[in-house]
């Protein structure tokens, strides 16, 4: 209570409260809550239907995952997430932002919610005695909202010069000075926030830009962050005439979002047990390694949840395309960026910036935990690009990665036997949706032709 009592009075203005909880497909599902309602959410909880957790990425109910009819959609209590009661600056009413988390009546957490499977996850490590730091790098687009004659989406046009960003300027200061009342209010808003956004940077495609987020030796707040920054990124936006879009791939001919996340493991005293002064780290992290290697295949429907995801994977971009790992080479699934000894950690460079944060981080932990426990040996890195090489092609089909979320048992371990069943129950539904649609291009191809 002591928290909700500062911030309303340090915050008198505030009328409005968006309080939400991530769903499996790391959608916010929530309620718009009045100034008064907000200190009996901290003291009491607020009652939250348990469909919540089991809708398709456009918000249908999917029966499949056994918690609406089975169980009678029963409520559960969603309560707030310490330390993340901020005001959301991009909002023309004054109105704050909160994240919650579900629970059982009991005071059991509840299966379906992705935040505790991460830190179900980050126990388990802390209890072999390893502290996950985590950062994470998103890539997003703006965009024109409305959409061209042929309905398709358009660059966004830079408000001063009124011209569209319509070429690639990788690592260009123009490009983000043609934007920058947006990128100025992006890191004002962070600061409000609390976010710790960094370094921003121009990507490979028109409109394409990725911040860093600050590493921190808490995995379940560094995936706060990502959920946190995208609905900030999304919000300024709007303000500003555009529209973010964190998906796979908005565009056939440019490059696709990643959602890259660096990774090393601290001890009690903080420590980096993958610190070396060899480039390739130290044996710990090298076995961390092989157990991400490991279970990549059965990851890959986490780190690329939609049918959208796999058009990421294409020859020629920097999204990874085989199982390989390797030292300062963008071209690999897990890369060893260069720096001190003492900063050594990796990159997981395999998830869209599509996936599920919470989901997505969960799984890169329990990969390397498993490689850990084994002693998985990497095999040989990777000299020169990895695209092309045969014998370790990811997998870039959705059915396939659909059926490994039903039949893997190291998802089962990692992410609990119920939730794995809901989430391939969510995209086993969705599957089944996106593939009976008859699209603009079936009619362009076939209509005149058959």
């Amino acid at each position: 209570m002591a928290e909700v009592e500062a911030f309303l009075a340090a915050n008198p203005d505030i009328e409005a409260v968006e309080a939400f909880v991530t769903d499996p497909n790391g959608v916010a599902r929530g309620k718009l809550l009045r100034r008064c309602e907000l200190a009996s959410l901290y003291r009491d909880g607020r009652a939250m239907p348990v469909s919540s957790m089991s809708l398709d990425i456009t918000g249908r109910e999917v029966d499949q995952t056994g918690l609406i009819q089975e169980a009678g959609d029963p409520d559960k209590l969603a309560l707030p997430v310490p330390g993340t009661l901020t005001r959301a600056p991009w909002c023309g009413v004054p109105t704050a932002q909160l994240l919650l988390s579900l629970w059982e009546p009991d005071g059991k957490p509840h299966v379906a919610d992705p935040r505790h499977v991460l830190s179900g996850v980050v126990a388990r490590l802390d209890a072999a005695g390893y502290v996950p730091v985590v950062a994470a790098e998103l890539e997003f687009y703006v965009v024109d909202p409305r959409r061209g004659p042929d309905h398709r989406l358009q660059p966004a046009r830079a408000r001063a010069t009124g011209l569209r960003l319509d070429h690639v300027d990788l690592f260009s200061t123009t490009a983000l000075a043609e934007l920058g009342p947006f990128i100025d209010e992006l890191f004002a808003a962070a600061e409000v926030v609390g976010l710790p956004a960094q370094t921003m940077v121009s990507e490979a495609a028109p409109g394409q830009f990725e911040v860093v987020l600050r590493h921190r030796a808490d995995a379940v707040r560094a995936a706060d962050d990502a959920v946190r920054w995208k609905r900030l990124v999304r919000g300024v936006a709007a303000n500003h005439g555009l529209l973010a879009t964190f998906m796979a791939k908005p565009f056939s001919a440019h490059a696709g979002s990643g959602l890259h996340l660096h990774v090393s493991l601290a001890d009690s005293a903080g420590c980096n047990r993958f610190a070396s002064s060899d480039p390739t780290g130290s044996p710990l992290m090298r076995h961390a390694i092989g157990g991400l290697l490991a279970t990549l295949d059965d990851s890959i429907g986490v780190f690329a949840p939609h049918a959208n995801s796999y058009r990421r994977y294409q020859a020629g971009s920097y999204a990874p395309r085989s199982r390989s790992w390797g030292v300062n080479n963008r071209s690999v699934a897990i890369r060893i960026p260069t720096g001190a000894p003492d900063s050594r950690h990796l990159e997981h460079r395999v998830a869209g910036a599509d996936a599920n944060p919470y989901l997505a981080i969960a799984v890169v932990l329990a990969g390397l935990h498993r490689g850990i426990v084994d002693e998985l040996d990497p095999g040989p890195r990777m000299e020169g690009s990895a695209h092309g090489r045969s014998g370790c092609e990811l997998s870039n089909d959705w059915l396939t990665a659909i059926h490994r979320l039903r039949d893997s048992s190291f998802l089962e371990s990692c992410l609990g036997a119920r939730f794995s069943k809901i989430y391939h129950a969510i995209k086993a539904a969705e599957y089944a949706r996106f593939t009976t649609q008859v699209t603009e291009l079936d009619l362009d191809w076939c209509l005149t032709r058959v």
